[in-house]
């Protein structure tokens, strides 16, 4: 199977230590962010290391395995596909769509001569399958779209506004660096996306009846990125439109549509008391192009866009990441990783009017982690205030690490 790409080396370096070793490799994220290509970059690497290994490869978006549909003819394919008395490499792109795949992921696990690799795009059940079925045995690897320096990399662009300026209308879809980049082909390619992402993973997977509805909710989703939402006021805005859904309608859509990676749900968390709030959180998309594709790339919502933009960024390199509660105050971005913390206000630009709030807001905190505004000013890098660091947005963005 010959198949050019461009390496991402974020994701390998993340495999690697796995490869050969005794333990399953999950693969997950939305679907096109690349996670077939990352299976052919792992079966290089495998190749490297031996020469003539057996490499099964099943594709479920592929005409070619249709017939594969439940873990019965999962096992029988495969059975035919190993060699005897040689280790065979498995790899298994869009697992989900083979029903009861875990039983066979656990029994080819169990006769010790498969070394698995598989992808998926629905969160819920490769993780609730698999937790259940093969507690201990596997680990799990987000893929997200392109971080800014990934789309740099893959359109060869230099480091600039006009590059930051597409990146930010257009995504990071890898597929994109086959298109030319304006608004007219890469919106029609987005939006394709978009519906196959709708119907396969939502629509499909739930048996979800009320379309209408569901496109509806995520018309609100993308025009209130980075804002506090509870299915409540959802609800309430939904029935001024003449659409009445219940509030626990609304939590369900949402659900299904985190399952899928179209958009990540962020919960609140008090920074004195430690405690989390149980309403009012905020959703963020996991690519900006698809969330343009929707309701239009407006300029007049640039502070959602950072934001968003920041929090991907943040996801890509292993955060786990709240909105920060203190009294009336709220911190964009409370970041934890490896028993480290790190506090993140996001702002267009500073002024002399927003800068007391959004330095203020972070110096409200009476602790010594780090903390970080992050803007579109130039020539600030250097600069702080107060002992907090004030970073441009494209530098941030091109960071493998925050502090």
């Amino acid at each position: 199977m010959i198949k050019t790409y461009i390496k991402r080396p974020i994701y390998l370096n993340k495999i690697k230590p796995f490869i050969d070793k005794d333990i399953i490799k999950v693969i997950v994220g939305q679907r096109r962010v690349g996670k077939s290509y990352l299976l052919f970059q792992i079966m290089d690497l495998i190749k490297q290391k031996h020469k003539k290994a057996n490499i099964i490869y099943i594709n479920k978006e592929s005409n070619e395995f249709s017939d594969i549909k439940n873990y019965q003819n999962l096992l029988t394919y495969i059975k035919k596909k190993t060699i005897k008395n040689k280790k065979s490499y498995v790899f298994i792109d869009e697992i989900q769509d083979i029903e009861n795949f875990e039983k066979a992921l656990r029994d080819l696990k169990a006769k010790g001569k498969y070394d698995i690799y598989c992808t998926g795009s629905n969160a819920k059940l490769l993780s609730g399958e698999l937790a259940t079925f093969l507690s201990g045995r596997y680990i799990e690897i987000k893929i997200f779209s392109l971080s800014y320096s990934e789309f740099l990399i893959f359109h060869k662009l230099k480091d600039d506004q006009d590059s930051f300026l597409k990146f930010i209308k257009y995504g990071g879809l890898p597929y994109l660096i086959n298109l030319k980049l304006n608004d007219e082909i890469v919106y029609d390619y987005l939006k394709s996306i978009y519906n196959t992402i709708l119907l396969k993973d939502v629509v499909e997977r739930y048996k979800i009846r009320n379309i209408f509805f569901l496109e509806n909710l995520i018309n609100y989703l993308a025009d209130n990125v980075g804002s506090l939402v509870s299915s409540k006021k959802i609800s309430d805005f939904l029935k001024s439109q003449k659409i009445n859904i219940s509030p626990n309608i609304v939590l369900d859509y949402l659900l299904f549509l985190n399952n899928a990676f179209f958009v990540f749900k962020v919960s609140r968390t008090d920074i004195q008391g430690k405690k989390f709030f149980e309403i009012n959180d905020k959703y963020y998309f996991e690519d900006l192009g698809l969330r343009h594709s929707i309701i239009g790339y407006k300029q007049m919502d640039i502070n959602k866009i950072m934001e968003n933009l920041v929090f991907l960024h943040l996801q890509i390199l292993g955060y786990k990441v709240f909105i920060g509660q203190l009294k009336n105050k709220e911190v964009d971005f409370v970041c934890e990783k490896q028993n480290k913390k790190v506090y993140i206000q996001v702002a267009y630009l500073i002024t002399n009017e927003n800068k007391e709030r959004e330095f203020g807001n972070l110096l409200a905190i009476k602790d010594n982690y780090p903390k970080i505004v992050v803007s579109s000013d130039e020539m600030i890098d250097k600069s702080d205030y107060k002992g907090i660091k004030h970073i441009n947005i494209r530098n941030f963005l091109n960071r493998n690490t925050i502090v």
